[in-house]
Formats: structure tokens, sequence, C-alpha cells
């Protein structure tokens, strides 16, 4: 139904990558990232970049589709149903990409971008410190330039392939003594400049990711690894955030999809009292809540998507994207386990890891209160102007012009 939002081209690359979902991820996979038998899908990458599914934004000189924010939502709704970890190592290409393709040198992009579209090498964000998550800008891993290199020392955690990345893209503090959002810069570190991987996270879901903790201890980078302007990590940073909330946005829903798809088709034939359990009310009534949110969460990713491909004021929509699609998605998750009933708690069908998955979504990339933050900071700043172009309805009450009972203070 949402074809009417697509272009051709747009269907036909949902359309692959509906095919390469199926086809081509073996499903002992997922089973192995699951158990922790396999701690980082060695292997996926080069499979995504030979189906030519990589690089949806970027320019085709650098191995990239050269299309829009709404195809790539597109196909990370088909991504989705292979779980929070692939998705989010579908996605990586697309966070880091962003970072490199809009504020790297020629130079970078031939020797990361381009390489990394054609699955050569695996990229990963270090953003988060022990020290704390939201507090972004209080980072604390530090570089200090010496000659023509820097020095970095500190360290970053619950980083999404700390093992199994062949580069990280490095926020650290260049001028601690600057207010904090003129104090980071950006740094590209190859994992074998002395990358050192100090802990790898047993973790409640999203398993087989190699996500842990990687420390810098006086490891060198050159200065012509550094992104963008000095000091300005904060630009870049803000930048990212869109591909980071969006592939969380539209990987959750695809996700979500595919769960209620599990529960609707079980509830068709299990029986309970002598007839299927889609005939009764709190049974049906779950799968016409979960679907009509689900549409309306795909809706607004499509929306925020749009807003972004046009250049217009984003901010705000793509925190509402992420923030009500992951938070739909949770719920979506938690009602196809209640129609599963007892079943659904087990191994026996993926609901289970489908619920441990997406808890994660509210948390990362930004937390629903995070998002809550920035959306209603963007809409008061908008609502001068809203209020401008649009009826004023204050003035239809009754006695909306007894100014002596508006009393403010």
């Amino acid at each position: 139904m949402f074809d009417v939002l697509l272009s051709p081209e747009e269907k036909a690359l949902r359309d692959k990558t509906r095919a390469f979902v199926k086809n081509e991820i073996d499903p002992q996979l997922l089973k192995d990232m699951d158990q922790d038998k396999v701690v980082f899908p060695y292997g996926f990458h080069q499979k995504v970049a030979q189906a030519g599914l990589y690089g949806i934004r970027f320019p085709k000189e650098y191995g990239g589709l050269g299309l829009g924010w709404t195809a790539e939502v597109a196909a990370i709704m088909e991504i989705g149903p292979l779980g929070m970890v692939l998705g989010c190592q579908y996605s990586m290409p697309s966070i880091v990409g962003e970072a490199l393709n809009k504020f790297g040198t020629e130079a970078q992009k031939k020797k990361f971008l381009a390489p990394m579209l054609k699955g050569e090498l695996v990229s990963a964000e270090a953003l988060t410190e022990p020290r704390g998550g939201s507090d972004f800008f209080g980072a604390t891993t530090v570089a200090k330039k010496d000659g023509n290199e820097w020095v970095l020392t500190g360290a970053k955690r619950f980083i999404v392939g700390a093992e199994g990345a062949d580069f990280f893209l490095v926020y650290a503090k260049t001028a601690p003594e600057n207010p904090p959002h003129e104090s980071l810069s950006v740094f590209i570190v190859e994992r074998d400049r002395g990358v050192k991987v100090e802990h790898i996270f047993g973790l409640m879901g999203t398993r087989g990711g190699g996500t842990g903790r990687i420390g810098f201890h006086e490891l060198r980078v050159p200065k012509e690894n550094m992104v963008g302007p000095e000091n300005g990590g904060a630009i870049i940073f803000n930048q990212m955030m869109i591909p980071e909330r969006m592939t969380s946005a539209a990987g959750c829903v695809g996700g979500a999809q595919a769960t209620l798809d599990v529960a609707a088709s079980y509830s068709m034939k299990r029986k309970a009292f002598g007839r299927p359990i889609r005939k009764f009310q709190a049974v049906n009534f779950m799968v016409a809540d979960s679907i009509t949110k689900l549409d309306a969460a795909r809706g607004l990713a499509y929306a925020a998507a749009r807003t972004v491909d046009a250049g217009l004021p984003h901010r705000r929509m793509v925190s509402e994207a992420k923030k009500f699609c992951t938070e739909t998605a949770w719920e979506v998750v938690n009602n196809a386990m209640q129609i599963m009933g007892g079943i659904g708690y087990t191994d026996v069908y993926p609901i289970e890891r489908a619920l441990r998955d997406i808890r994660l979504s509210m948390i990362w990339t930004g937390t629903s209160e995070i998002m809550s933050s920035l959306i209603q900071h963007e809409y008061y700043q908008e609502l001068g102007e809203i209020m401008k172009d649009r009826r004023d309805t204050e003035a239809d009450a009754l006695h909306g012009d007894l100014e002596s009972e508006k009393v403010f203070e």
C-alpha cells in the first residue's frame, strides 16, 4: 500500500533488497549470532556489496547508487527482518559514510569510502564513552597534536563492531578548554594502528555484532586522518544523527512487521475453544492496533525521508521518526508475544529474540527521552512562524476577547 510513495527506481531497489534478505542470508547465521557462537558476522558486508545494496545515497563515482533517503528507508525496512545486529551492520556504511561523503577529503573518500561500499573495508563509529552516553559532548578521549600526527588517549564503549571493524570513526577532544560543542574533532582510526579491544559485552539481545569497549593508548594517527575541520566535531555529529536515527526507525519498522506477520499467521492456525484464536476480539484487535501503528510509523519514516531529501528543516521529523518507530516496534513485538502466548516466550519462534533485540532501539542513537527533548525544542522554535500562517483559533472562543481573564503571571 505504500508503493504510492515510491518511484519505480525506489520500488525496484526495495524488491531487490527483499529478495536478498529472503534468499541470501543463512538462517543458521542468525541462530549462531544469538547464541554467541559468532562474535562478528564476517562475510556479511561482502554479500551486501556483491548484491549492490550499499551506498544508496552516495555518488556513483565512489560505488554508490546516487539515490535519496526515501530509497534507503525502503531498503532498510526490508533488511529489518534480519534483526537488529545485521540491520546495524547494513546501516554502518551509511552512517560512517555520511561523515566521509559530506566532510571527508577526496583522498579519504578514495581510501575509505569507496572500499567500504565495495565490502572491502568494515567500519564502525566510536561515540559512547564509559563515563556516559547521552552527554556526548562531555567526552574525555583526548587527541593532542604532535607534529604531523595526533596522539589519541581514551576509551569508547558499546561500539558495534569493536570486534571486526577495519577502521573506526572516532570523536576526541582536541580543545578541552573550549565550550563543549567547539571542543571535539573526528578522526579515522585504522585498527592496525593500535586499537585495543578491551572487552566484548554480554548483551541481552543484538548479539553477534562484536559490541565492545576499545582503548587508545597514545595511539598515533596522521593529520590526514582528521575528518572535517579541527574542533568541528559537532557539525559532523549533527549530520551523522540523520542516518543514525533514520536507519534505526526504518529497521525497527521492518523487524516489527516481520514479527507481527509471524504472530498473525499463528493466530490463523492456533485453535482455542473450538475456533482459530484470530476470531477472538482480544486477539484480532491487537493485530488491528499493531498494523495501524506500524502503517503510521512507516508513513512517518517516509515523510521524514522525503523532508531530508528535499533539503528542508528536518531535525524534528527525524527525531519523531526515531522515537515513534522504535516505540511502536516495541509495542508491536510485545503484542505479537501476547498473541502467541506461552510458545512466543520460547525459542521455538523468533518472537523472544525480537523482543530482546528491539528493546535496545529506544536507547541507542539517542534515547526516546532525548528525542522528546529535541522534538519539543524544535516545535517551540517553529511555533511563532506556524501561528503567523494559521487561523487564530484562540479568537473563536465565546469570550476569547476577555483579556482580563488571560492572566499569565
